[in-house]
């Protein structure tokens, strides 16, 4: 038997030296191996690795993840798909760091989900993913999950395979029932009145102060979502919209059921048809929640409202 090709192990570290230190030797290895390779990590760790590799930084793609991978589940398709799928003939070495203490309660989930995503997403594939874990500042429970999103783990003293690792397990246990908002604006919707969707969501966002591209963008998300809900979730929805800590929230609601748990994380050739419009609304929103199950499904989509850029 052919042994896996795709390997995705967690560094534990603490401390820039650690983080340095690590980082640099897998880049170079690639480098001198001939791979491409990727580096999308939180702006400050960025900067730490591109002076520690001097004039070798050029030749690796640089990505601030805090831009990149606002949404986790933009990650995908257009960080690490993007990236691999460039290079079908070569091994590919990318470092990814979407879980940074910085990080919220509200986006931790998707981005738990989103490490463990990563390994059916590219199971079979000539890639390794290195995610980098900050030890000190993490709480005890991102670290215990990274054990199970992670089938390796890594730290200063060595490398072993993850006794914990169930990555459906993370899938699952973060596929929870939102919170309720205190106060929301509520449409209900089917095909005679989309069109309201759209008008409802610009109307909230101007008045957070959204304009030009980035409206453009929210009309277009929610039409997504509103259109998924005709097609695949019953024909109607309900449509709700807030304002929670300088963002805009929109959710949709409908009676459909999400089995795919890759949908919206996949690339997809402007030249195929089909659908593509829960992975527009990735690639658009600086966060999407999901909530999933036989019967009912909810779609979160959040706008910071002092990023009006695309």
């Amino acid at each position: 038997m052919l042994a896996e090709p795709f390997v995705h192990p967690a560094l534990f570290y603490r401390g820039d030296r650690e983080y340095v230190a690590a980082t640099t030797a897998f880049i170079r290895a690639g480098l001198a191996a001939g791979e491409p390779v990727a580096v999308a990590v939180p702006g400050a760790n960025l900067a730490l690795i591109a002076a520690a590799l001097g004039r070798a930084a050029g030749d690796v793609l640089l990505l601030d993840m805090t831009e990149a991978g606002r949404n986790p589940g933009r990650i995908i398709p257009g960080v690490l798909r993007a990236f691999a799928d460039r290079h079908p003939d070569h091994h590919v070495r990318i470092i990814g760091e979407p879980i940074w203490p910085g990080r919220t309660a509200t986006e931790y989930p998707a981005c738990a989900q989103h490490e463990a995503l990563i390994n059916l997403s590219f199971t079979g594939r000539r890639v390794t993913i290195l995610c980098p874990y900050d030890a000190v500042n993490l709480t005890a429970e991102v670290i215990g999950e990274a054990a199970r999103t992670h089938p390796v783990l890594r730290d200063v003293s060595g490398e072993w395979a993850s006794a914990d690792y169930a990555p459906e397990l993370v899938v699952d246990g973060h596929n929870r029932p939102l919170d309720e908002p205190e106060k929301s604006v509520v449409l209900r919707f089917d095909h005679t009145n989309l069109s309201a969707v759209r008008i409802l969501a610009a109307q909230e966002a101007a008045v957070m102060g959204f304009d030009g591209d980035r409206l453009d963008d929210i009309r277009l998300a929610v039409a997504e979502l509103g259109a998924n809900s005709l097609d695949h979730g019953g024909g109607s929805g309900l449509f709700r919209v807030w304002a929670e800590g300088g963002r805009l929230v929109c959710e949709v609601s409908d009676s459909g059921h999400i089995t795919d748990p890759l949908v919206g994380r996949r690339p997809v050739d402007p030249r195929d048809a089909g659908s593509r419009g829960l992975l527009i609304v990735n690639l658009l929103s600086d966060l999407v929640r999901i909530h999933t199950r036989a019967g009912a499904t909810s779609i979160r989509v959040y706008f910071d409202a002092h990023r009006h850029e695309r």
